[in-house]
Order: C-alpha cells, then structure tokens, then sequence
C-alpha cells in the first residue's frame, strides 16, 4: 500500500478537467417521487480515508462520486456520475448524437436537461449504443421516443435480450451482491463499484437499431459528424464497439479501456470473455486510431487527453489483459488449477503502478479464474471434486468431523483472533450451511464478512462481503431491479420467446405430458410450433402438415401476454384449448430473491 503513488494526482485533475456545471441536488427521481438516483448521499467521500474502507478503493470513489456535465474537446460532452455509466453528447449539424443513454429514463432525461441548460435545448438527432449491457441502453426513452437513428453493433438486440431475460432472475439477484444498492451509502457501507458508484433503479426501455454496425473501417455520417466503427466482439459485451470522431480527434474505446481492471466474468454472472481478442483489439484501436486522437473517453470514468498519454493508458490496458491470459495459460499447462495461478500470478510492477490497472471492479483474483474457466471448465482435474456433495450435506460432514458446531466455532474464533478471515469464513459457512439457525455462527460469519469487506480493494467484493453480512443478519431484500421490462420482452425475437418458455419447464413434473401447439403470429407472418415431450419444449418455425392439440391465432403481443398470466380471451383458437393450461402448469416461476449465503 505505501508504494502506491497516491501523491499522483494526475486523476483528480483529468476528472475535474472540462467541468461545466452540476446538477444541484443530485437526486433523480420517478413521477411519483421514488429516488432512483442520489450522488448527495456520497457526501462522505470528501473526507479522509476511515479504517473500514481499502485507501485505493477510497480514492477510486472519490473520483467517480464527480458528478455533471464536462466538456470533453469541441463538441462532444460528457455526463457523469448521474448512473453507474456515462452518457455522451455530440454536437452535429442540427442536434446532438447521444451515445450510451445511461440504464434508466429518469437518469438520462435528467442528464439531457442538464447539457440543455447549458447548451441550448437542441434536439436529439440520433443515439449509438456502444454495447449490448443495459446500462448503456436502459435510458433511450428518456432522450428520444425512437423516431432518429439508432446505431449499434451487430448482434446488439440478440445479445442484450438473451443477457437479460434468459438468466436475468438469476443475474438480477447477484447484482444486489455485486452492486449493494440497499447498503447504506456511508464510510462502514457502500461507497461504489469501482466502475462508477451503483446501478439507478429507475425505467428500463429499450429501442432497437436501425442501423447495424458491420465491421471495422465502417463509416458513418450521422448528423454531419463523421463516425468510423471498430467492432469487438468478445471482449467487454459479447456486441460492443468502438468509434473514432476524426473531425474532432476523438476516440471513444466504449467499455473497452476504462480507468479499472474489467471483469473477465462478471460476479452477477454473465458468459467469459475473452482476454485473448480483447487485447488484440486493443492493439488495433492504437494502430487504426490513437495516432489521430488527442483525447479518448469511455462509457465510464474521466477521458485521457494527448496523444503520448492515450498511447500509454491504452498499452497499459491491453498490456493488463494480455498478461492475465498468457500467464494463466503458462501456468494452467504446468497443470495449476484457477485458484492456485489466483494465488501465485504477480503482475509486473510498470502495471502496478499504473493507477487504472487495479482491481476495482474486476480483480486479478477472479479474472484469472474465469480465463481457466474459458478453456477448461469448472473442473480442475482431481476426481475428488468431481462429485461432492452438495453445500448442506458437505457442511453437515465437515462439522460433524470437526467435533460439532463448538468446535467448528471454536476453531473459527482462533482464524479471527489470528487475522485468517479467509479461512475464519470457510469454516463458518460450513457451520451456517449445516444448521441454518444457529444464530451464533450466522452473526460471527457475518462479523468476518464484514471486516473482509472494508479492507478489499474492489469495490465489487466489497459489497458482496457487506451484502452477505447485512443478510445473515437481516434477512434477503428482493431486488429493485427488474432487467426483464415490458419492452425488454417485446424485443425478444420469437426464437428467443420460445427458448425463454423452455428454460421455464419444470422437467420432472413434465415427464408424462405430451402435446403440440401452433403459433400463428399474425402480426409476423410466422407460425412456430412447441411441442412438449420427456420434459423438454422444443420448438420449430414454419413447421410440417400435422395434427396438433391447439392452434392459436393471435400478435406477438398476446404471446407475452399469455406467457406472463394474461388470459385467452378474444385470442382465436382452433382445438383443445387446455392444451395452453396444461403447458403453463408445467412452467415454474423464477425466484428473485433466492438465498445466497444461507442454504
């Protein structure tokens, strides 16, 4: 810790840099009064370093907590900290482009009325999705009701529907871990995530493109402002971009080059990416780009400006990802597991130093785990892993061989008092695990969590650690955030709606149910058909000439209905129309609000 240069502060500077004004008071809220959004509960941050918080990650939040509009070079501005991303203005001819609309409506309706305050109330002429992750799509509604261009990736709607809708209960709830948006906002509690302070809570919306971006080299002029497009795929989002302003000499690297270590697999969980491909576009964007640029932004944190500095900050960044990758493979074919490259990889010391390098939202820890996952699963070789038992009935093992719940505590309370908290925590979770009521384990459990939280560097792990304790205490909050929207639904392609269905198939209660439903979607001009055997729902688009239970004439739009509880009535049908009960009886409902640290 004392050799990191906390006397640099190049960072304040950067971030401070273009500051046109704030909005005052930083509280964003819905019609009916809801806060979504509250930059003024950070207050605190503009204190000294306290004993319950890591000094980087300190710093990390006192530069993300800055909060308004800044000028990023002629023409193009930023808002910031009025969500957990950034929402990017640029000036055209008759207008202004909106890149990356923030996660909710109400965040980006704020924000737009801000840059208007103080450059003029110009229209929005077009928006660019840089990536398929809702924060950076959430808040369309509240910039444009879709009638401009909408640019993005390609595989943009594929991508950010399936992410959010085919485990989005699951990654909903991990995101309470991941983000703590019901901490308390204080020095003990949440002070961010490293990648900006919390998720908004507010609407979701989505428009789809009109405009899909192809390849690299494409250029567009939107608005009179030339745009040229490098796609990279893999890296940060399974559908992302970046783009160069050669007019302005500006370089947007989207979620691709931030100023933190990304995730290579996101704690909320989400498919690995690919370290590989993401530092050799990396390497691209500097050859096709950095030597016309004099600034680059991203879709979060403070720009980097002239041309030496971008050329550094962006090697460091694809020098980072490279490193983890090549290293974790060095060492996974001397026949390392995850965990033990987690423990022994040590990152040169040029990165060290480099303040945009740490681990505030993704971590070296868990980035090299998810690089062995990508190549060789979640197996590590030794067959003793390969069927253990499930957590209770391993914990219930573990404690028995330890002599019992006094002596499982008995040994945690020496990990404590020794400064093992890692080990303290293994040992009761094994405790917790095997009797969920034992309230003496919960709450020492919940101690050592604690405690593992305020000294962790990543604002990501800090949470997780504060959420599990405030849950072993208090019990589980559901999440405010539902990911899954009307419009998020509605953006489905009818392939992805009946894939969504399939996952819903409870198999067991479904082993003896067969049937076989035709969806006509008069609205499409297609027919699709389900049919339910051996506990599996497959489904066929434009399928033969056969005898089925029902057919069902109907929108798109009554499908979502139908599938979220809405009745039959007025839908034409041809057939047993219980064969449609009969289907959703097998369907289970996902739990928002499933246990994490309790069994």
């Amino acid at each position: 810790m004392a050799d990191l240069p906390f006397h640099d502060r190049a960072d304040f500077e950067a971030a401070d840099r273009g500051f046109l004004a704030a909005l005052d008071p930083a509280v964003i809220r819905t019609a009916d009064g809801r806060v979504v959004w509250d930059s003024d509960a950070y207050g605190f941050l503009d204190g000294e370093c306290p004993d319950t918080a890591h000094p980087s990650l300190w710093r990390q939040g006192q530069l993300c907590v800055k909060q308004g509009l800044y000028e990023v070079t002629d023409g193009i501005y930023q808002i910031r900290g009025l969500d957990l991303s950034n929402m990017t203005l640029i000036e055209g001819d008759e207008g202004v482009i909106v890149v990356d609309p923030l996660l909710s409506n109400e965040c980006a309706a704020a924000g737009l009325k801000l840059y208007r305050e103080q450059r003029g109330d110009r229209p929005v002429t077009a928006v660019v999705y840089t990536h398929s992750h809702a924060d950076h799509f959430g808040g369309v509604r509240g910039v444009t009701d879709g009638d401009v261009p909408i640019l993005a990736p390609a595989g943009f709607m594929e991508h950010a529907v399936s992410e959010n809708v085919y485990a989005g209960t699951a990654m909903n709830r991990r995101a309470v871990y991941m983000y703590g948006p019901d901490l308390p906002r204080s020095p003990e509690g949440q002070i961010g995530t490293g990648l900006g302070m919390t998720t908004s809570t507010g609407t979701i919306s989505l428009i789809p493109p009109t405009l899909d971006i192809t390849r690299t080299g494409q250029e567009e002029t939107v608005d009179g402002v030339r745009l040229v497009f490098q796609l990279t795929p893999g890296t940060e989002a399974p559908s992302e971009m970046n783009f160069h302003v050669p007019d302005r000499r500006a370089l947007c690297m989207a979620e691709n080059a931030t100023h933190n270590q990304h995730n290579i697999l996101t704690l909320r969980g989400a498919l690995v990416r690919d370290t590989r491909v993401w530092a050799r576009y990396l390497d691209e964007a500097i050859t096709l780009f950095a030597g016309d640029a004099d600034v680059v932004f991203a879709s979060h944190h403070w720009p980097t400006w002239g041309s030496e500095n971008i050329v550094t900050f962006l090697t460091q960044q694809r020098d980072m990802y490279a490193y983890m990758h090549d290293q974790t493979l060095r060492m996974m074919n001397q026949g390392m597991t995850g965990i033990e490259i987690a423990e022994a990889i040590r990152m040169p010391p040029a990165l060290e130093q480099a303040w945009h390098t740490h681990g505030y939202y993704g971590s070296v820890s868990h980035n090299v785990k998810a690089i062995y996952q990508r190549y060789l699963g979640w197996f590590d070789g030794n067959p003793a892993h390969l069927w253990e038992h499930p957590p209770v009935e391993q914990a219930r093992r573990y404690v028995e061989c330890m002599g019992g719940r006094e002596g499982v505590l008995s040994y945690a309370r020496r990990y404590v008092d020794e400064g093992d908290l890692r080990f303290a925590a293994t040992l009761l979770n094994h405790a917790v695990f095997a009797d969920d009521g034992d309230r003496q384990a919960r709450e020492l459990l919940a101690e050592v969590y604690t405690r593992l939280g305020h000294g962790s560097e990543n604002g990501t792990w800090r949470n997780f650690y504060l959420v599990a304790a405030r849950e072993l205490t208090s019990g589980v909050v559901p999440p405010d955030l539902d990911t899954t929207s009307p419009e998020m639904l509605q953006a489905l392609s009818l392939e992805q709606v009946f894939d969504s269905i399939a996952i819903r198939v409870d198999g067991p209660k479904a082993w003896n149910e067969s049937l076989a439903i035709d969806w006509h979607l008069t609205d499409l001009d297609r027919r699709h058909r389900t049919a339910l055997s051996n506990g599996v729902l497959i489904h066929q688009a434009d399928p033969p000439s056969r005898p089925v239970d029902l057919t069902l004439t109907l929108t798109k739009r009554d499908l979502l209905g139908l599938l979220t509880g809405g009745p039959a009535d007025g839908i034409r049908h041809e057939g047993d129309l219980n064969a449609l009960n009969r289907l959703t009886a097998v369907l289970d409902d996902p739990a928002p609000a499933f246990a994490i640290v309790t069994p």
